[in-house]
């Protein structure tokens, strides 16, 4: 006998309920777009797994101005500069300064993605937690579906915002995505870790022995890193190890910096990128790290998703309620013309942070030396100055204007037939 699934019929599906998922859900749902989500975890899960923290000016604004930013308004925290370390010498970039007073927020992103929940819930959207989804298909040209455990969500486009190993991705053929990668030298040990007072701003650590970081996160924590060689494992890194190693990199006793207490967790980031070419195949759609892996050294990665989100919101409102194909079918250009200048930068910063761990100590202070020149020059007015300071804090819009424009939202009469419903049958 067949197993019951229940059947959704929805203009946008929306497979993965990170920032860029809900994003792009939330505004989808306020232009008047059918839209729900499937999310792989339960929702307490989702929204206490602590990793971003860092939120650009341009992100921030783009939230705001689509009524999702009340809690990072509210609790947040704006930081205009950042410090770096060098050879016994602190390097202050004030990037607020270069920019006209443009800044980063401090909010973590388990905190925005529980903000975005809510907010769905609260406009009438539905997310479907704890439903991973096995399959995404498109058995009819532009009548894509999303199959889960029990439900068959069927749409006009579906979104894939799941991830870099999610099912979304695999939908899309490798041939297609043409993706391009690379392997840095070093990974990242990252340690959420107590520190006795929060530290002022971000501050990287460059040293002979290899970059650390310290980074705000809340009243009575730190999100901090260390570079590790390529492929090393936690394991390899006790509390107590990872506390000196800290000290040392950072100097933080003459630089006078928190002190770090009590390792809460551990982890590595395997330093590396990869960007697709193609994002989408038909009417499935990539976003977020199912489009894209950015190194992480820049903080780019949540930023450049809900940029992803962005784009694809106003190429599916237009469609949605003019027919349009044009934005849609000029997604993946507009998308990766961006993550490919994001990527150079985030590039950029990654060979100023770190040494060539294998090389003798004797090449790796050299190369100190020519780091803290350029930072110097970072720190100084001027064209390059600049160029870092509106890169870093996230200057500018989020998306470029629409050709045509979008068109005003229809009221809920012309809209109401469209809405999504329930429908309970058997598995076809």
């Amino acid at each position: 006998m067949s197993a019951v699934v229940a059947r959704r019929r929805v203009r946008v599906a929306v497979v993965g309920a990170g920032p860029a998922g809900l994003v792009l859900a939330n505004v989808l749902l306020s232009a008047g777009v059918p839209v729900e989500v499937v999310e792989r975890q339960p929702r307490e899960a989702l929204e206490r797994h602590a990793r971003a923290g860092l939120v650009e000016h341009r992100v921030a604004a783009y939230l705001r101005a689509h009524g999702l930013a009340h809690g990072l308004l509210a609790d947040g925290v704006r930081h205009g500069w950042c410090d770096f370390l060098c050879e016994g010498e602190r390097v202050r970039i004030d990037y607020a300064a270069r920019t006209g007073g443009t800044a980063h927020w401090v909010y973590p992103q388990h905190l925005l993605v529980a903000d975005l929940v809510r907010a769905f819930e609260e406009r009438g959207g539905t997310i479907h937690f704890g439903r991973p989804a096995r399959d995404v298909e498109e058995p009819e040209p532009g009548r894509p579906r999303v199959r889960c455990d029990g439900l068959l969500v069927e749409a006009d486009a579906v979104a894939g915002c799941d991830g870099h190993r999610g099912v979304t991705r695999r939908a899309v053929p490798r041939r297609v995505r043409g993706d391009l990668s690379v392997r840095y030298a070093s990974d990242w040990l990252t340690a959420l870790a107590e520190v006795d007072r929060p530290p002022e701003g971000v501050t990287y650590g460059l040293h002979h022995r290899g970059f650390a970081g310290m980074m705000p996160r809340t009243a009575r924590l730190a999100r901090c890193y260390l570079q590790i060689p390529a492929g090393g494992s936690a394991a390899e890194w006790p509390a107590s190890r990872v506390r000196e190693e800290l000290r040392r990199r950072l100097d933080a006793a003459r630089h006078g910096l928190p002190r770090v207490g009590r390792i809460e967790e551990t982890g590595v980031l395997r330093m590396g990128s990869t960007i697709s070419r193609e994002l989408r195949h038909g009417h499935v759609f990539l976003a977020g790290d199912a489009a894209h892996r950015l190194v992480p050294a820049a903080a780019k990665g949540m930023n450049t998703a809900v940029a992803d989100a962005a784009h694809l919101a106003e190429a599916l409102t237009l469609f949605c309620r003019t027919g349009e194909r044009a934005a849609l079918d000029s997604y993946s250009a507009r998308r990766t013309a961006q993550i490919w200048r994001t990527q150079e930068f985030a590039d950029r910063l990654m060979d100023l942070l770190t040494v060539d761990q294998s090389a003798t100590v004797r090449a790796r202070r050299f190369a100190l030396r020519l780091k803290r020149e350029r930072l110097r020059r970072l720190a100084e007015p001027g064209d390059a100055a600049a160029d870092f300071a509106v890169q870093y804090a996230g200057q500018g819009p989020l998306t470029p204007p629409l050709t045509p424009p979008l068109p005003a939202a229809r009221t809920a009469e012309e809209t109401g037939a469209a809405t999504g419903a329930a429908v309970v049958g058997s598995r076809p």
